[in-house]
């Protein structure tokens, strides 16, 4: 037998590849699916089924695509809010044979009403569960957000609830396989592990300590969550099927000539935040690559094209990767090069970097035309604030920078300095001058107020 979890990085995305007696089923596969049947081959397996937990939001399904390189059926829950034309529609009580395993069917809506959970026996010991595969449903330490029905939102609370309680009477043994990890923008109380057991969750996730119903819904109708635009793209094509990821995962290599030429949507510097503050290319925003999975979908639209600028290829190609699985994938190229740019005479902008120092100087009044703009989510705001600072959620400036003066200066800030360098960086690139970012931001203040 084999059970192996297939991890995306970025995305935190988890999918697995499961098999047994020569054939092997996938969960929740992702847009790049050669992996699993790469894995199958080498364990004697064919993939005769892929099983959907839900219609994901955070990233395209490879089910389709999948399903058309393997032969294998695809199985989606009910009530999809449309119609999943690549996927058989399975329902609770339905179960599927995959060698010695079974794989059991539940219906667990909240988070989505197509949800489904599956709940894996071994036909040799059919009397528990060995594994329950739950999707967004129940992750290691927290659970399944309810926010993407607003208009009846304590409907979907109250479902929720009652699908953990489902999972829960599998028994306490049931080791759980959830879609995301830690750092998923499906939940934010996620431990780091990647492994537990019903058990475990049971006794110890603080969501499921809620036992009264009312409470618990409550609780989750007074989240704080935010849905960038690219969640309706995912939505949208994870009912059609999408299109194959490119077969090369890589960007084509420009030169600064071509780059300047190109006539991208965006110019995209996916360096570290203080190398694109100290010296960037002008009309250039800063996406590092390891924000590219939780922020590209603010700020790049569907079908808009981009140009990537890095210090590496090795940089270039993994922002790639990030960029096909959430189907924001029409990059014109890549340039490497920025210091070699400068010296050849390329005109540079940078952003400067202020202390805590300058900032408690500019908040007592000694800065009248200047606002400290605070770009945390509003959960972080909540818990601690600058008096004095402004509020804009960094993912919300591509549709609120118009409201902000371009004559005004500002100083950027968030927990360390790093989501601020972002928000400098479209405003930079949107005509705003009198720009700087807090080094350290939150962190630096908290530290010199003790």
């Amino acid at each position: 037998m084999l059970l192996e979890k297939i991890k995306t990085p970025g995305l935190s995305h988890l999918s697995y590849l499961v098999g047994s007696g020569g054939q092997a089923a996938v969960i929740d596969p992702r847009r790049d699916c050669d992996i699993y049947i790469e894995k199958a081959r080498a364990e004697g397996l064919a993939i005769t089924h892929i099983f959907e937990t839900h219609r994901n939001e955070d990233l395209v399904s490879g089910a389709a695509v999948l399903a058309d390189m393997t032969g294998a059926k695809v199985l989606h829950g009910p009530n999809a809010d449309g119609e999943v034309v690549y996927a058989q529609t399975t329902c609770e009580g339905d179960s599927y044979r995959v060698g010695q395993l079974e794989f059991r069917v539940l219906e667990t809506p909240g988070h989505t009403f197509d949800h489904l959970a599956y709940a894996l026996f071994d036909t040799e010991y059919p009397e528990k569960a060995v594994a329950v595969f739950t999707g967004d449903v129940l992750f290691v330490g927290d659970v399944g957000r309810t926010d993407f029905y607003p208009d009846r939102k304590r409907e979907v609370a109250g479902l929720l609830y009652d699908s953990l309680r489902k999972i829960c009477d599998l028994g306490d043994q049931a080791i759980i396989y959830p879609a995301h990890g830690a750092g998923s923008v499906c939940g934010s109380g996620m431990a780091d592990r990647e492994f537990s057991s019903v058990g475990h969750e049971r006794h110890n996730n603080p969501r499921l300590q809620i036992e009264d119903r009312e409470a618990f819904i409550d609780f989750k109708v007074g989240e704080n969550h935010y849905q960038p635009p690219y969640f309706r793209l995912m939505e949208r094509l994870n009912l059609e099927g999408g299109s194959p990821a490119p077969r090369v995962i890589e960007p084509k290599p420009m030169s600064l000539q071509e780059l300047g030429e190109c006539g991208a949507d965006h110019l995209v510097d996916i360096r570290e935040p203080l190398a694109y503050a100290s010296g960037h290319l002008p009309g250039s925003i800063n996406l590092p690559v390891g924000m590219i999975p939780a922020f590209a979908g603010w700020f790049i639209g569907e079908g808009e094209s981009v140009a990537l600028i890095a210090s590496s290829q090795g940089q270039l190609n993994t922002a790639m990767e990030h960029l096909v699985r959430i189907a924001l994938d029409n990059v014109l190229g890549g340039y490497v090069g920025v210091v070699p740019a400068a010296a050849a005479g390329k005109k540079m902008r940078s952003i400067p970097m202020v202390d805590t120092e300058t900032v408690e100087r500019r908040l007592t009044g000694e800065h009248n035309e200047w606002t400290l703009l605070d770009v945390r989510d509003a959960d972080e705001r909540a818990a601690a604030a600058i008096d004095g600072s402004e509020h804009i959620y960094v993912g919300e400036l591509p549709k609120r920078w118009q409201d902000l003066d371009p004559a005004r200066s500002y100083t950027l800030m968030c927990a360390s300095g790093m989501r601020a360098t972002v928000a400098a960086g479209w405003l930079d690139a949107h005509g705003f001058d009198n720009v700087d970012v807090y080094l350290g931001s939150m962190g630096a203040w908290k530290a010199a107020q003790n």
